[in-house]
């Protein structure tokens, strides 16, 4: 398990882990496991062919639907994922690539001959392309998932340790400004507003606020990673992302 937690001393549910778990003949073991995966991964599959694919939103919504229920729950795919191969996101794009693509040639067939047999889908080959990548909006979306579960895990870590005051310092002058182009809230006002003795105290508060961020960052970060060099690494390539769509 990886060692980054957050202030809480909790430790993420890595995403490896869940994809054993959801190998587990206990349909409830199985059930909980796949929920948890789902929930990380629906929102980004689900803007790939929204943004990528130029799919309607319905449209979208009933591939994905057909996916999850077919070949993720149907066909046990978390399950054949295998971790040598690469990472978990670019096997269920792939996937989800290959299966809407079969898809579409079946209702082109069907429309063109009823009797044609479906067209064989394997899985197993989850591999993209050399020199291809995940697509950029699936990347934005994996990306601001990430961001939002730090941020999260930064505002309760914050309440439960009674520094609310952290939180808000935080969100006036780095959240609101990256997030909604607001401008930063100056230290005068952030004194009155959270009860610091002065300016300084309030910058100093904001370095601690920084810090709490970065640990949060890499707990969120942790539950797609085995160890400390996975997250180093996917820390890296959430930092490209950004870079790259102008985060």
């Amino acid at each position: 398990m990886p060692t980054a937690r957050g202030e809480s001393g909790r430790f993420p549910v890595t995403q490896w882990s869940l994809v054993a778990r959801a190998g587990q003949v206990d349909p409830e073991t199985r059930r909980a496991a796949l929920g948890q995966l789902l929930t990380r991964y629906m929102p980004a599959l689900h803007a790939h062919l929204v943004y990528n694919k130029r799919f309607p939103p319905e449209r979208a919504d009933d591939l994905l639907q057909e996916f999850v229920t077919s070949k993720i729950i149907e066909k046990d795919l978390i399950a054949r994922a295998d971790r040598q191969l690469g990472k978990l996101r670019t096997f269920l794009l792939t996937a989800l690539d290959r299966f809407v693509m079969n898809q579409i040639r079946n209702e082109r067939a069907q429309k063109r001959a009823p009797s044609t047999k479906a067209v064989p889908f394997d899985e197993r080959r989850s591999g993209l392309p050399e020199g291809q990548r995940p697509s950029q909006a699936f990347d934005v979306a994996w990306a601001r998932s990430v961001i939002s579960e730090a941020l999260r895990q930064m505002r309760q870590d914050c309440e439960t340790s009674g520094r609310t005051d952290l939180w808000g310092v935080f969100d006036c002058r780095v959240v609101g400004p990256t997030l909604e182009g607001a401008p930063p809230t100056d230290y005068a006002q952030l004194v009155r507003r959270f009860g610091f003795r002065s300016p300084t105290q309030a910058s100093n508060a904001l370095t601690t606020a920084k810090r709490m961020y970065v640990r949060a960052l890499r707990s969120a970060v942790g539950e797609y990673a085995e160890d400390e060099q996975e997250i180093e690494s996917e820390i890296s390539e959430l930092k490209e992302i950004l870079a790259q769509c102008g985060a």
